[in-house]
């Protein structure tokens, strides 16, 4: 049964930096591709980073190029995604994905 836990979340001013961490059970992060995805107020979910089985290509929106990293610990079966240089429009529910399979998110809040 595949499980995601999402956490990290929390009310930043705008420049400064978070890390999200999504824990994975019922699969291996390191031989899956996975993905983060946001959701601001009132709109739809947004595509923000993935990353391939293997690592080997991180993809991201352009409005998080060179911001956001995307990574993952094997060993602790966790995916990540540092993101600096936050800006108000970051601003919303993050969500981690495999498969279909979505976590239940953790809040994030870009303001002064």
């Amino acid at each position: 049964q595949v499980q995601l836990v999402e956490s990290g979340g929390g009310l930043v001013q705008p420049g400064g930096s978070l890390r999200l961490s999504c824990l994975a059970s019922g699969f291996t992060v390191s031989t899956s591709q996975m993905k983060w995805v946001r959701q601001a107020p009132g709109k739809g979910l947004e595509w923000v980073a993935t990353i391939t089985s293997g690592g080997r290509m991180k993809l991201y929106t352009d409005s998080v190029r060179d911001r956001f990293t995307i990574s993952r610990d094997n060993a602790k079966n966790t995916l990540y995604l540092q993101m600096n240089s936050l800006k108000p429009e970051d601003t919303g529910v993050y969500y981690c994905e495999h498969s279909g399979a979505r976590g239940q998110g953790t809040q994030v809040t870009v303001s002064s």
